[in-house]
């Protein structure tokens, strides 16, 4: 970053610029590429399956985004201008999808979780 004026004085006399070099370290929540971020969104298997409208952490406050139906672990929801400040224009977010399973069902669940496999002809290892 670039501070006219703000150096030390050069031979002519002249205030020279001050430069100043940062780097920023990825958060637990963050990781930053230029003037992108990227963040996991954790969803369900039903919200993966059906789609819905989540909440995303930004660095700026909660924003909603769209997941759409049939999103797998690893799809990238772009959020346009949530990124970093670049020089008038910010970069964007990503949320990168992360299917969350939970760790315990109920009895309901488990019987639920049970019919959709025995009705489903989906095969995951082969994509269809």
């Amino acid at each position: 970053m670039r501070i006219a004026g703000a150096g030390g004085a050069g031979a002519d006399g002249q205030d020279g610029d001050l430069l100043v070099t940062l780097r920023v370290k990825d958060s637990k929540r963050y990781r930053l590429s230029g003037a992108d971020i990227e963040t996991d969104l954790p969803i369900s298997p039903w919200e993966a399956a059906l789609g819905a409208d989540v909440s995303v952490a930004t660095p700026g406050g909660p924003v909603t985004v769209h997941v759409p139906p049939g999103s797998s672990t690893g799809r990238r929801l772009r959020l346009r201008g949530q990124g970093m400040p670049r020089r008038g224009q910010p970069g964007d977010l990503y949320a990168r999808v992360k299917v969350v399973v939970p760790r315990t069902l109920t009895k309901k669940e488990k019987e639920l979780f049970e019919k959709l496999r025995d009705v489903s002809s989906f095969d995951a290892r082969r994509g269809s």
